[in-house]
């Protein structure tokens, strides 16, 4: 069974606040081979290089079409939309804050 390839928005890290390195796309491959334990080391290994793979595009488009080109079925996770509230730490300090006095 061959599984489909994910073309998907590369995240933003969980402990930086920017945007860099997210407006990349990424195509991963599917696993199509099962993962062995190697009886001497103990290390869990693959003959199925294209699982290891991650191609990067500048946009969705070429991803797909790179997709196409090369006959790989894919499947697109869109990124949920983005939220920004902007903050200044001189709210912490307003008079008519809502929250409790914490410090």
């Amino acid at each position: 069974m061959l599984m489909r390839a994910r073309i998907y928005r590369q995240s933003k890290p969980a402990g930086q606040s920017g945007q860099a390195m997210t407006h990349t796309w990424v195509l991963d491959y599917g696993q199509n081979r099962p993962r062995h334990v190697d009886s001497l080391m103990g290390w869990t290994g693959s003959t199925d290089t294209p699982s290891q793979l991650q191609l990067q595009f500048p946009d969705q488009n070429s991803a797909i079409a790179y997709a196409t080109a090369q006959g790989i079925a894919y499947d697109i996770e869109i990124p949920a939309p983005r939220h920004r509230r902007p903050k200044a730490y001189a709210d912490n300090f307003r008079y008519d804050r809502i929250q409790n006095w914490t410090h």
